[in-house]
This record gives C-alpha cells, sequence and structure tokens, in this order.
C-alpha cells in the first residue's frame, strides 16, 4: 500500500511513560509516585488546612470520576474540568480563589507528567526519515493539549507532524471517528490512503480501521491480542520495525 499519511498515538507509542520517575510522596507510612506534593506548595497558602495525604486522595479520586465518564462514551474529561472534580472533593470553592490558581495547579501537574516522559533516541532519526515521505500526524487521548506539545517539542520532534489532535481539543477520545477525522482533515489526507500506529488494540487499531485507516499495532512483549479483538494490518514490537515496512 502506498500511504500518503502515517498518524501516530502519543504514550507508549511515540513516548514511554515512567511512572517512577514521577515525584517521590510518603501517604499513610508509604511512599508513592505522585504529583500531589508539588500541587500542594501550590495550593497550600489559599488551603492551609488541606494535607498532602488528603490532596493525594483527592487527585486519585478526581482521576478516577474521569475515567468514570470517559467509558462511558468515549468523551473527554478535559483538565480543567478533572480540577473543579478535585475542588469538590476537597469541598473548596473554585470561585472563590485566584482565577490562575487552577491553571497553575494543572500546569505544575503537566510540568511533573512530562518528566515522566521517555522518547527512545532511535525514534528521532526514524520520524525524520519518514517526514521525508508522508504526512505525519499525532492523534492522542488525553486531557491537556499542552502536555501533549511539551513532551514532543522536548523531544526535539515537534516541527515534523503537520497535525497534532488531542482529545481534550476535540471533545471525543479515541476511538471515535471524530478525533481521527480531525487529523486527517487538517492533514488533507483520506483514511484509506493513512497509516495509523498505536498500543491499545480496543483503542487505536480499533478506532483507525472503523474509519478505513490500515492500523499497525505495536505489540512489544508479542502478548496475544484479546478475544474479538480486532486484526491489525501489521503487528509489530518497536517503531523502527516501521522502516521496513514502508521501504517503497
Amino acid at each position: 500500500m502506498a500511504y500518503a499519511a502515517v498518524l501516530f498515538d502519543l504514550f507508549d507509542t511515540l513516548v514511554r511513560f515512567d511512572r517512577s520517575r514521577l515525584p517521590r510522596i510518603e501517604v499513610d507510612g508509604r511512599e508513592v509516585r505522585s504529583t500531589a506534593g508539588y500541587l500542594h506548595e501550590i495550593l497550600r497558602p489559599y488551603a492551609p488546612g488541606i494535607t498532602v495525604e488528603v490532596l493525594y486522595r483527592a487527585l486519585i479520586e478526581s482521576w478516577s470520576e474521569a475515567e468514570r465518564v470517559r467509558a462511558l462514551d468515549h468523551r473527554e474529561v478535559p483538565a480543567r474540568e478533572r480540577f473543579g472534580h478535585l475542588f469538590r472533593c476537597l469541598e473548596l470553592d473554585p470561585s472563590a480563589y485566584p482565577p490562575d490558581l487552577m491553571h497553575a495547579l494543572i500546569e505544575a501537574h503537566r510540568r511533573q507528567l512530562s518528566k515522566a516522559a521517555e522518547f527512545p533516541p532511535h525514534y528521532g532519526p526514524l520520524l525524520r526519515a519518514l517526514a521525508g515521505r508522508f504526512r505525519l500526524g499525532v492523534v492522542s487521548n488525553f486531557d491537556y493539549t499542552p502536555t501533549a506539545v511539551g513532551i514532543l517539542e522536548e523531544a526535539g520532534v515537534r516541527d515534523l507532524f503537520g497535525a497534532i489532535v488531542v482529545s481534550d481539543e476535540i471533545g471525543w477520545r479515541k476511538p471515535r471517528p471524530e478525533i481521527f477525522e480531525a487529523a486527517l482533515g487538517r492533514l488533507d489526507v483520506r483514511a484509506e490512503e493513512t497509516l495509523f500506529v498505536g498500543d491499545r488494540i480496543d483503542i487505536d487499531v480499533l478506532g483507525a480501521l472503523r474509519i478505513g485507516m490500515d492500523a499497525a499495532w505495536v505489540n512489544p512483549s508479542g502478548e496475544p491480542a484479546p478475544p474479538l479483538a480486532p486484526s491489525p494490518t501489521f503487528e509489530i514490537h518497536d517503531l523502527a520495525d516501521l522502516g521496513p515496512l514502508l521501504t517503497p
């Protein structure tokens, strides 16, 4: 197949998320990895009665609630909505605080999450080679676009992508067609001339195949596909495997 474009998932496809890189805090006598310590430093002057342990639990609860809503119909819960729920968990009224407080908390969260994203060194040369032959794009399920863009900028590959489409902007998450269609539209390509590359067979592969794209499943451990999972066009163990697949 002669492709015009290649689209990539972000987390665990273009970058590997390493939770061990998150800051360490102590909660109930045990060490956990969380951004809560940094968020607590920002929030403490405004809500001194809230401990880091309480904030950590509220952060987990806000994430769990966002995941619950997303699972209903793949609607995205943007960071501001999630942090609004965080305030409610803490019994705080966001309107009672400076309007930039929530933004400061979201940005602190973003900075620490970005430090946990690892971009494998051999991906850079591969993407640059592909950018010389295909239109490239990123389609990511994430609640805050600046996090995705910042990770790609830090890796030095932001300029290789003609479209970076993140679910918080579109309002819908993969496998919904809207997010894929937005990327295709921005790159001005048709689904049938596009390859999608992602690590989730139930989200990336399923969504891409449904709208007529080919799909490469990144399966580094070679695990068997779940029952009733769609059949990817290709199965690869590493992005480096794309080179031979896309060689004319």
